[in-house]
C-alpha cells in the first residue's frame, strides 16, 4: 500500500499529540495516512504496553488512518544505529510516502529527539540504491524510496514553528484521539501515579497551543511544524 503521509512517533500517542488534527484533516481530504510507533511505551509510569496497544488501535480508528504499525523498539533505550535504521528503511520503502512527519527535534523526553534523528536519517538512507532490504518473509528486494520532505511536529517544548497548518474544524478529532489513551491522560477517577501529562492542565495546554498558533495566523486552530530545508510555495497567493 502506498501512503501519501507516514507519521512516526517514538511512543503511541506522540503522533496524536503533535499532529493529530493535521492527520485528521489530511484524511478528510482523501489522503492515505499511516502511523508507525517506534516503541510500545512500555516504560510509561501509567498503564502497560498491552493497554497502550489497545488505545493506539482505538485512536487510529478515530483519526481514520489507513494503517498503524509498531516497531517494538526498546522504550527509552533504542538508538540511532544501522540495525534500527534498516528496520525503518523497510517501512519507508514498503509504504513509499511523499511526506514524513516525525518527533520534535528537541524535547523533554529523550526518545523524542532520538526518534526524530533516527527517522530523518532513515528517510535519507532509504533513497540509496546500494542499501538492500527485504521485508521479513519476502523473496524480492525492495525498491529504493526517499520521501520528498520530512517535517517535525512540536511536542512538550514550545519550539518556534517554521510553518503552521490551519486545523480549524479538526481539533475535536485530535482531542478525541488523545483521550483514547485513557491510561495516560487526565482521569479524575484514576488511582495511577500523577505524571507531567496526566493533569487536566496538560490537555488544556494542547488545545490552547493550537488556539494560540491559530490566533497568530488568523485562523481558529493551527498545528506547528519545523522543517529540514526551506519550505517553498509556487506563488505568494499560496500563503494564507
Amino acid at each position: 500500500m502506498k501512503l501519501d503521509i507516514l507519521v512516526f512517533g517514538a511512543h503511541p500517542d506522540d503522533a496524536e499529540l503533535g499532529a493529530g488534527a493535521t492527520i485528521a484533516k489530511e484524511v478528510s481530504k482523501g489522503k492515505k495516512v499511516g502511523i508507525v510507533d517506534l516503541t510500545r511505551g512500555e516504560l510509561g509510569t501509567r498503564g502497560s504496553a498491552e493497554i497502550r496497544d489497545s488505545e493506539a488501535s482505538a485512536a487510529a480508528k478515530i483519526l481514520g488512518i489507513s494503517v498503524r504499525e509498531n516497531m517494538e523498539f526498546a522504550d527509552g533505550f533504542f538508538v540511532n544505529d544501522k540495525e534500527h535504521q534498516l528496520e525503518l528503511i523497510k517501512m519507508i520503502r514498503l509504504y513509499r510516502p511523499e511526506i514524513v512527519l516525525c518527533n520534535a527535534v528537541d524535547d523533554r523526553h529523550i526518545d523524542h529527539g532520538k526518534g526524530s534523528k533516527l527517522v530523518s536519517d532513515a528517510c535519507f538512507l532509504s533513497g540509496l540504491v546500494k542499501i538492500d532490504t527485504k521485508m521479513d518473509g519476502d523473496d524480492e528486494w525492495q525498491e529504493v524510496w526517499r520521501p520528498k520532505v520530512v517535517y517535525h511536529y512540536i511536542q512538550w517544548k514550545n519550539l518556534e514553528p517554521d510553518f503552521v497548518v490551519d486545523v480549524s474544524g479538526f481539533i475535536d478529532t485530535k482531542v478525541d484521539a488523545i483521550k483514547a489513551y485513557g491510561s495516560q491522560f487526565y482521569d479524575p477517577n484514576s488511582d495511577e501515579p500523577e505524571t507531567p501529562i496526566s493533569s487536566k492542565n496538560f490537555i488544556d495546554s494542547v488545545i490552547y497551543r493550537a488556539r494560540d498558533l491559530g490566533r497568530l495566523v488568523g485562523v481558529e486552530y493551527a498545528e506547528g511544524f519545523t522543517v529540514e530545508r526551506f519550505p517553498a510555495v509556487d506563488s505568494l497567493s499560496d500563503l494564507i
